[in-house]
């Protein structure tokens, strides 16, 4: 088995089944494997999986784990070289998983990859290539820098806007709505860190991979679309927006603290609470309730 595809889901069975038929479409690779995580679907989900998908291996959880939790449930069941941790709103374009897979088998120094992320209306998902979230480069993003100049190594740096979206580079970390994974990785760093219910336990798996002397790959010939927040952030839009916050401090404190003083570091949790509050106000008024940024 070359490829094992990891899904994690809830309450979003008409997402998912169109991913898999994308999937099952537009992949040519012989020897791969599906492996569906089901956090406490009440739609119909499972039933779906088994009467249309029956090649699909699905694990039912009985309370919703979050990502972490069940993503690793679908790693710890996969036996292949490498593991997709695929999102239940993309659609597989045609050649995208082949494609992925070919790039890793050239290059055995790189351990993760992430393909080109598109929009609904075609443009890039900026997020799926970025950097490690320093305080400098979320500043930069959230302030507006980023956005007036992109083209900018010191103000852009979050998402990487200064390079070429069509050109195959190293990054430092990738999302986790398409990550493919070599095996060689997990067993050397393990698997996702269960502290980080949803969000940045992408980033913090890349930072580890780095770490350990993995390369991070963003390769635009392999292409899917993500849908983006039409997930399980819009069931709980709230508690979202919380995981989101609590996540990044998690992260921040685990991975990046030792390098500020300790004022610094109390000054950017008082700012993140900051942060937070005004979220979750935006979140009440806004009348369409998702959590992140709407994709177009």
């Amino acid at each position: 088995m070359i490829l094992s595809v990891c899904i994690v889901t809830r309450q979003a069975k008409t997402l998912l089944r169109a991913c898999l038929q994308s999937l099952y479409a537009n992949t040519r690779l012989t020897e791969f494997e599906v492996i569906v995580v089901d956090n406490d679907s009440r739609d119909g989900t499972v039933e779906m999986l088994r009467d249309e998908f029956p090649r699909v291996r699905v694990i039912v959880n009985d309370y919703n784990a979050g990502f972490s939790v069940a993503a690793n449930q679908a790693l710890r069941a996969s036996r292949s070289q490498y593991a997709l941790l695929l999102n239940n709103d993309t659609v597989i374009l045609p050649g995208a998983l082949d494609r992925l897979v070919a790039f890793m088998e050239t290059r055995p120094e790189v351990g993760i990859v992430t393909p080109k992320v598109l929009n609904r209306d075609g443009t890039m998902q900026k997020q799926c290539r970025r950097s490690l979230a320093t305080p400098w480069d979320l500043f930069c993003y959230f302030s507006g820098l980023a956005a007036l100049f992109p083209q900018s190594p010191l103000f852009a740096r979050y998402l990487v806007t200064y390079r070429d979206e069509n050109e195959t580079h190293a990054v430092a970390a990738v999302s986790g709505s398409c990550m493919l994974i070599r095996r060689a990785v997990i067993e050397q760093i393990g698997l996702l860190d269960e502290q980080f219910f949803a969000y940045q336990e992408d980033t913090d798996f890349c930072f580890r991979a780095a770490r350990a002397g993995w390369q991070v790959y963003y390769y635009p010939e392999a292409q899917i679309v993500h849908y983006g927040g039409l997930g399980g952030s819009r069931l709980s839009p709230y508690r979202s927006v919380f995981e989101w916050h609590k996540s990044y401090m998690l992260y921040y404190r685990k991975n990046l603290a030792a390098r500020y003083v300790f004022l610094f570091n109390w000054f950017y949790y008082v700012v993140m609470i900051l942060k937070l509050g005004l979220a979750l106000l935006a979140t009440l008024i806004r009348k369409e309730k998702y959590a992140g940024s709407k994709k177009p």
